[in-house]
């Protein structure tokens, strides 16, 4: 027994003295050639075949997507098999940390029937050199082994199923984002943004959204269809995206629409502000910066930009002692920082050949005032669904109720319904009166207040008809009191002339 373990030992130093005589005067280039053929041996005597999947790529060693989007796949089933993890903050993710495979940790899986095995691995950089692009000393990266009788399989199938499922996973555990663009006159800068965003922690949802139950549910349907709908409009050579038109009075709900839209369809809010574009070509570069799954909203459109009924804006003729001063007039540009945003340039934007540039997009317009817009504006094609979002119906106060006072049922309901019948009045009005104020206000006390403040806005409402009436009436009177005038003169005219 000892005289093996003299061998062993003696075997092992000899290995020893020789890795440090080839490393320390063997040149590069020879010892290149030799591991080729090392490898040659060892691909012929052994079956399996090996991918590295290196976590920087490139010349100036950015990190890759393909390693991305593996490690995200690899967080999912790792911890669940692997035995040695590791614990990582959490970037733009809604987890707080996130257990990955540890260094030199190896798990299996099956696909497809086939056994497949990843290996974590991490190699420690000993160059010396200065790099205008610094780089970590720890170069990481996933080695995936499997039988070559299975190489097609593996190469067209298997690394394409990991990189979807690794993409998809990234974005449904992202954090959701909601971004403003930046005034046109902040644009400047080395690598400067021009949106700015904040994390989207908005709690609207479609089950808590104040609306007729029926169409809500058409609206989550049609919101369904688009997201799965990605083959479809790529059949019928369509753009993926949707637009939309949420009209009604303020106070029913159009910003809430648009925030449980997108946590209902996990997308990212793009809130643009027309009034801080510059011009077309700004208006053009911002939406090429958006992402897909995303949902670009412009609310109050009739308010934004003299976006309404002309599309030529005849402006007044200046002074032609300004015109002619070539001062005066460069001093007129310089101070006008008024938007040059016009109607046929959001128009080329939203529905001509840039509109194509990201796919999966909604597009949102939001108006207090439908009969503002131009036509082409929100014709079909363009503003694919209109919906409207009108005074508080009996449905919506159930969910309202359900919401504020956790209550699905009570004596006084049969009030409120007969009131919001023929009383006009908003759901976040409703809302407000219903919310209880203090610790004393029960459900009762809530509801009562709300049916004080119904019959009262009923009361202002009648008056207010009435009122509406009487003048009316007085108009009619005071037009035919002017037409029989005009009738009588002209008989006197046409009498005199007779005589």
């Amino acid at each position: 027994m000892g005289s093996e373990w003299s061998i062993l030992g003696t075997f092992t130093a000899t290995i020893m003295i020789a890795y440090t005589v080839i490393d320390k005067f063997v040149p590069t280039h020879i010892r290149s050639y030799a591991l080729i053929y090392v490898h040659k041996l060892i691909g012929f005597l052994s079956p399996y075949i090996h991918i590295t999947f290196p976590e920087f790529s490139g010349e100036r060693l950015q990190r890759s997507e393909l390693f991305t989007a593996i490690q995200t796949y690899l967080i999912q089933n790792s911890s669940q098999r692997a035995r040695k993890l590791k614990a990582e903050p959490a970037n733009d993710s809604h987890n707080k940390f996130l257990l990955s495979m540890d260094d030199n940790e190896e798990i299996t899986e099956t696909f497809q029937g086939v056994k497949v095995w990843w290996v974590s691995n991490k190699t420690m950089n000993k160059s010396q050199s200065i790099s205008f692009y610094p780089s970590s000393d720890e170069k990481r990266f996933y080695t995936l082994t499997f039988h070559k009788r299975h190489r097609d399989l593996i190469a067209s199938s298997y690394i394409t199923h990991v990189l979807e499922q690794g993409k998809s996973l990234k974005l449904k555990n992202r954090q959701l984002k909601l971004y403003t663009n930046s005034c046109h006159t902040s644009w400047g800068g080395y690598r400067k943004s021009k949106w700015s965003h904040v994390v989207f922690e908005h709690p609207a949802r479609f089950e808590t959204l104040a609306m007729d139950k029926k169409a809500k549910e058409e609206i989550i349907d049609d919101l369904d269809t688009f997201q799965n709908g990605k083959e479809y409009y790529k059949k019928i050579g369509k753009a993926w995206k949707r637009g939309y038109l949420l009209y009604g009075p303020p106070g029913t709900g159009k910003s809430t629409m648009i925030a449980a839209m997108a946590n209902f369809m996990y997308y990212d809010v793009y809130d643009l502000e027309l009034t801080a574009v510059k011009d077309n070509t700004q208006l053009r570069t911002l939406l090429i910066e958006t992402t897909s799954k995303s949902i670009i909203v412009i609310e109050d459109i009739d308010c934004s930009l003299d976006l309404t009924g002309k599309r030529v804006v005849k402006k007044g003729k200046e002074k032609s002692e300004d015109a002619k001063d070539p001062v005066k007039k460069t001093e007129q540009e310089e101070n006008n920082n008024e938007s040059k945003v016009t109607l046929s340039g959001l128009l080329n934007c939203i529905d001509g050949i840039w509109s194509g540039c990201a796919g999966e997009r909604i597009i949102v317009f939001t108006t207090n005032y439908l009969d503002k817009l131009d036509p082409a504006l929100i014709r079909s094609g363009r503003m694919d669904k209109k919906i409207e979002l009108s005074y508080c119906c009996y449905e919506a106060f159930k969910v309202l109720a359900k919401n504020y006072l956790d209550v699905d049922h009570h004596d006084l309901f049969h009030d409120v319904e007969g009131l919001l019948e023929k009383t006009n009045m908003t759901p976040a009005d409703v809302a407000e009166n219903m919310m209880p104020k203090s610790k004393g206000d029960n459900v009762e006390t809530c509801l009562k207040k709300l049916i004080e403040s119904l019959e009262k806005a009923k009361k202002k409402q009648e008056e207010e008809a009435r009122k509406k009436e009487e003048e009316e009436k007085e108009q009619l009177a005071m037009e035919e009191a002017k037409e029989s005038d005009e009738k009588a003169g002209k008989e006197v005219k046409e009498n005199g002339f007779v005589h």
